[in-house]
């Protein structure tokens, strides 16, 4: 099937959509639910790792945050962007992987200034990277389109889950077999078969609609451990969602007068005093136009981009695709470009506001009111849009083409709090915080871990008007308890305790109330889509359980090694970049824990450094898992029992692999050769031997950090049978 990349505005051609008929049967082998980013990014990567896959998404248009929830800020962190002091670093190129570097870099291609490539468009708010949901939606689009061509993609819009397909044996674990949906413009119900399922909606609707255990809000501390929180849980602790919108000061004469909501004024969401900012003062006169863009605590303003050109091309309806139609893709020029700033007065000026809503929840509440609350949410959007035309700001003018909408008002709501599921890892809150990590440059690294991600902050934008949790009951967190460190993304916080056949993803992996706050932001998001993509195409190339690959070591440090082969960071290093030749085996071991960080006080892995005596010890005795032997008398005067390699050094001794220099001293800084660990190596594994020195060289040369890791994951995977 021949795929045109775009319709119109960055919709994909009619004949890319896959419309079931009433009662219609669909079988794949991966079906991803959800319009989020994760499920657009788990969709991208069980592709690309083989798999077969059907997207039943909401809408035709891919990508959640980047794309229908008009969220153009990447949301990146400052703390990584420093790059290393031994080489700098683009954050890009460690801190994500390949193909969503791939996915930003074509962003920039698409989105030209001055019809140059984008390469910059750092914010004050630490954002490299601020691009149109149109060209967030294009590069998505063109990602996407090959896999259609071929026959590997069934995509599906308008698709709302309605029931979940499965057996529950004796004894044993429910299997996710499937998910029965509904069409959301003709009701029409089909159902789509599949060997695994990924959730990856932006509420966890699979999670209540298959009744899979989960929790919903602010869990009490016996549910999680974690120290801060109350002894009761309070499900309706929720935070709150926003609607948000793209509107552009046009040239004088060419705004469009807004409307105000029924019930503007009256009901408790649509108040102007709550709406409005402090400058604007009842009498509709501003203390300073420039501040109309600066909003209250109920509003966020994300970013500005300034348009080139003012012309705009005509809005297009979102229309319903259908199988038959042969309608030819345009190619729309956008000549939008990143900006900085608040918004101004300034002709042509476009900026996107994101307006919390308060006063609902939709998670944990009945369909009707769900969509009660998300009609008011957009509601509140038009009334603040409303209020600054009304009280001053009169060149106003929505734009319908970067937001696939009538009123400029995004397609979905930004959510920041899901349904979890209970997996089998919990990320709790002394995972992350740099309280309980002192001195240190990352948070705890789980040894299972399939990716990295980090936020700098615990935020909580509490649903304060729908909640009836008292603030005395709801989580505070101060100081070092709300600062995030550098953290992994464990395989257990994808998989189910109690189901099979189904991967937890985008926010309803197994985080908590807390460290969902971290978890939620748009790269790791993607992080978070893309391993669980991987993972069902492994599982399902290995003839295994989703709970097999994180249950066994074999197929654990396989998987992990797929996963850094494609260009997956797992550990948190700011001087190896994933195109690095060793990146796979640097990787992996310093997620198992052999060949670490230098200094945990640091992201270096320094790959250059030589390796010393005492370092030589310490791993071989974690790769060879060697039961430690720690003597009440030293063996050597120079290495004593507080000596960090002290058990290694004399387990290896006990094994007569290694001894002294001289006169009772061990010199545990001196270095080694590759000889040296040659010897050692044929010492203990001699049939790796060949196998770890076929890409060294076996000299006398001095042994460096990143040749350990290249021999040592060698024979790794000699030992566990990793071809």
């Amino acid at each position: 099937m021949s795929v045109s990349i775009e319709r119109r505005n960055a919709i994909l051609a009619n004949q890319a959509f896959t419309l079931p008929e009433a009662g219609a049967k669909i079988s794949c082998s991966v079906l991803v639910v959800g319009g989020s980013t994760a499920a657009y990014a788990a969709t991208l990567g069980a592709l690309q790792a083989g798999a077969d896959v059907c997207l039943a998404q909401p809408q035709p248009v891919f990508g959640g945050q980047f794309t229908t929830q008009a969220l153009p800020n990447a949301e990146d962190n400052r703390l990584v962007r420093v790059g290393s002091r031994f080489k700098r670093l683009p954050q890009e190129s460690f801190a994500m992987s390949v193909s969503q570097r791939g996915f930003r870099d074509r962003q920039r291609q698409l989105q030209t200034m001055e019809g140059q490539r984008l390469l910059k468009g750092e914010s004050e708010g630490g954002n490299p990277l601020l691009t149109t949901p149109l060209a967030a939606a294009r590069a998505m689009n063109e990602a996407i389109a090959p896999y259609l061509a071929e026959g590997k993609l069934i995509l599906i819009p308008f698709a709302a889950p309605v029931a979940v397909l499965g057996r529950e044996e004796k004894g044993q674990l429910l299997k996710v077999s499937g998910v029965a949906f509904q069409n959301t413009r003709s009701q029409h119900n089909f159902t789509v078969y599949s060997k695994i399922t990924i959730e990856a909606s932006e509420l966890g609707d699979i999670l209540a609609i298959g009744k899979i255990a989960s929790r919903v809000g602010q869990e009490a501390r016996a549910e999680t451990m974690e120290r801060c929180l109350p002894e009761a849980a309070h499900p309706d602790c929720q935070q709150a969602f926003a609607f948000g919108a793209a509107y552009e000061q046009p040239a004088t004469g060419d705004a469009a007068p807004l409307t105000a909501p029924g019930g503007y004024g009256e009901a408790p969401w649509l108040q102007f005093q709550d709406l409005a900012h402090p400058d604007l003062n009842p009498s509709g006169e501003s203390t300073s136009r420039s501040e109309l863009g600066i909003l209250s605590q109920a509003i966020q303003t994300f970013r500005d981009l300034y348009r080139k050109s003012t012309s705009v091309a005509p809005p297009p309806a979102l229309e319903t695709p259908t199988n038959q139609s042969s309608a030819k893709a345009s190619s729309v020029k956008d000549k939008e470009t990143a900006g900085l700033g608040k918004p101004s007065a300034q002709p042509g000026n476009l900026f996107y506001c994101a307006i919390d809503y308060t006063y609902g929840l939709l998670v944990g509440t009945s369909l009707k009111e769900r969509r009660r609350h998300l009609r008011q949410a957009r509601d509140r959007v038009r009334a603040y849009l409303y209020t600054l035309q009304d009280k001053g700001e009169e060149s106003l003018k929505p734009r319908r083409d970067i937001t696939w909408t009538p009123d400029g008002i995004a397609l979905s709501p930004y959510v920041r709090e899901a349904r979890r599921g209970v997996a089998l890892t919990q990320i709790q809150h002394d995972h992350i915080a740099k309280a309980f990590y002192r001195n240190q440059a990352r948070s705890y690294c789980f040894p299972d871990s399939v990716g990295i991600g980090h936020y700098p902050y615990l935020e909580f934008y509490p649903a304060v008007h729908a909640t009836q949790t008292p603030a005395s009951e709801s989580v505070r967190l101060r100081g070092n308890e709300r600062r995030v460190l550098p953290f992994t993304l464990p395989l257990g916080a994808l998989t189910p305790k109690k189901t099979d056949g189904l991967i937890l993803s985008s926010k309803s992996i197994g985080t908590t109330h807390i460290t969902n706050a971290a978890y939620r932001m748009h790269s790791v998001e993607w992080a978070i889509g893309e391993a669980g993509g991987h993972l069902a195409a492994f599982a399902l190339k290995e003839g295994v359980r989703i709970r097999d690959v994180c249950q066994n070591q074999f197929l654990l440090r396989k998987f992990q090694g797929r996963l850094a082969r494609n260009g997956i960071p797992l550990f948190w290093f700011d001087d190896i970049a994933h195109t690095d030749t060793d990146f796979e085996a640097i990787q992996v071991m310093a997620i198992a824990g052999v060949v670490g960080a230098k200094s945990p006080r640091t992201l270096h892995f320094d790959p250059a450094h030589v390796v010393s005596r005492a370092a030589i010890a310490d791993t071989l005795i974690k790769l060879l898992e060697f039961k430690l032997i720690i003597p009440d008398q030293p063996t050597f005067t120079d290495v004593l029992r507080h000596h960090w390699a002290y058990g290694g050094i004399e387990t290896l001794t006990a094994k007569v692999a290694m001894g002294g220099i001289s006169e009772g001293k061990f010199f545990p800084s001196r270095s080694v050769t590759r000889q040296d660990l040659a010897t050692l190596i044929g010492h203990f594994v001699p049939y790796a031997l060949e196998a770890a020195f076929a890409n060294t060289p076996l000299d006398s040369g001095l042994l460096r950090r990143r040749e350990l890791s290249r021999i040592l994951y060698k024979v790794l995977q000699v030992k566990l049978g990793i071809s």
